[in-house]
């Protein structure tokens, strides 16, 4: 029988041959998640040897990994603010670029809104993080895809939040104001969708990360049909492309809706998000 340690060598091994960008890391969640340990528990147990029959589903985990099946799918779950979010093909991972967004939404944000909207929700992560941040708010989150919002109700009720949701396109099912919208519309272009890892192309759904007008499509969108929906000083809070804000922000002055747009860049230094407050 082979060791806990000497079946992380040949995990790891298996994935780095397949092109796995974080072998070692992504073996060591797998063995722990099929042995039903934290990830920290494997080194307390480097010399236990393992039976067939405990070997069969870290077999099975590996080859979907090693078939560039994302990691969060495969464990059921991924962090968000502090929060343990159940994911699963057809809705979106959150990213870490999103968890920015978040906290970046709290520092312009320290009063409580009273009414806040996240379009696009997929998993729910914005909204359930607004809701954990004002539990007194009342949260409402728009997705057009119908899977999405059945795992973003699932994470809200697991989490005991009281959030709304809405089936539709974008602001079409809900009525303002809200004094805070968020989203993260798709924004990459063909061009960028076509470059990206296996894990992301072949795995995630395209409509929610994939726009026309290179990227533009669904943020110009929301920058037009934003504004009846948001109280006066209301903020909406974007995330966007890296190339897009020059002509985002000379969108919204076309709107004249907005005060003076505020462009911010992510941990990477990249311009990131935008956000604008209406006047």
């Amino acid at each position: 029988m082979k060791t806990v340690l000497e079946i992380l060598e040949r995990s790891a091994d298996y994935l780095r041959k397949r092109g796995v960008p974080e072998p070692r890391l992504d073996a060591e969640h797998l063995l722990a998640h099929a042995l039903g340990l934290q990830r920290m528990d494997l080194y307390l147990q480097h010399d236990r040897p393992l039976r067939e029959e405990e070997l069969a589903p870290v077999r099975d985990l590996l080859a979907r990994r090693g078939r560039r099946e994302p990691l969060s799918y495969l464990l059921g779950t991924h962090p968000f603010a502090g929060l343990t979010l159940r994911v699963g093909p057809g809705v979106l991972i959150p990213r870490p670029e999103t968890e920015e967004l978040l906290e970046k939404v709290l520092l312009r944000a320290p009063t409580a809104p009273a009414r806040i909207l996240d379009l696009g929700t997929g998993s729910g992560a914005l909204a359930l993080g607004l809701q954990q941040a004002y539990p007194q708010a009342a949260v409402h989150a728009v997705d057009a895809s119908a899977e999405a919002l059945d795992r973003a109700r699932a994470n809200a009720a697991e989490l005991g939040f009281p959030l709304h949701f809405h089936e539709g396109d974008w602001l079409a099912p809900v009525e303002g104001p809200f004094d805070l919208i968020v989203a993260n519309p798709p924004y990459l272009t063909e061009e960028e969708w076509g470059s990206a890892e296996p894990e992301v192309r072949e795995w995630e759904p395209r409509g929610a990360l994939v726009a026309a007008e290179g990227g533009t499509a669904a943020l110009a969108l929301l920058l037009r049909a934003a504004p009846p929906h948001l109280a006066p000083g209301g903020l909406l809070a974007l995330e966007t492309g890296i190339a897009q804000h020059a002509a985002l922000a000379r969108l919204a002055d076309t709107t004249g809706a907005y005060g003076e747009p505020e462009c911010a860049a992510d941990l990477q230094g990249r311009p990131r998000f935008l956000f604008l407050r209406k006047r």
